[in-house]
């Protein structure tokens, strides 16, 4: 606790600006309608986790800035869950616990991605997508998803690391 007064802080406003961004691309209908990601809460969490992995993987290199900046945009995420956790009704006692589950999926559905990613095996991130997102259905659907994280990452991978520190963040259209 005494430590984050004398951490940097981030700029609030590029770290909203990429958050925001993470969502709107996450709120594409053609995940939900096309590649029949369910249109649920766990489903919206699911697509913003995927693209929150996406931006991690781009800035996971950068040890200055990017680490700093990740984790704004990290706490960012878990504050708005846990508003939205507040807003369906979850009580004040129950909102702790359900974060800490989501902390947990998330970082495990990170570091699945990492592994199949980094390995260069969309048949491995196929099954993680499968696993985490269609509840082990297959498919089509599956395999799209796979190629759009694969096609994701390249286009990130191309953005430089001060732009997106500075707010911008370019996703590719989901084909």
């Amino acid at each position: 606790m005494i430590l984050s007064l004398f951490r940097k802080k981030s700029d609030p406003a590029p770290v909203y600006a990429i958050y925001n961004a993470i969502v709107a691309q996450s709120r594409q209908p053609r995940f939900y309608a096309d590649w029949q990601v369910p249109d649920t809460v766990t489903g919206r969490f699911d697509m913003i986790s995927l693209h929150m992995a996406l931006l991690f993987r781009r800035l996971r290199a950068d040890s200055g800035p990017g680490k700093d900046f990740s984790q704004a945009v990290f706490d960012l995420f878990f504050k708005d869950m846990d508003r939205s956790l507040r807003e369906m009704g979850v009580g004040d006692l129950g909102v702790p616990k359900k974060i800490q589950k989501m902390g947990n999926l998330f970082f495990g559905l990170l570091a699945a991605i990492n592994a199949a990613m980094d390995a260069q095996d969309p048949l491995a991130l196929e099954g993680v997508l499968s696993r985490n997102v269609y509840d082990d259905a297959s498919g089509d659907h599956v395999r799209a998803l796979a190629d759009y994280m694969i096609a994701q990452d390249r286009a990130l991978a191309g953005q430089p690391a001060e732009a997106i520190i500075a707010g911008t963040l370019h996703f590719e259209e989901a084909a």
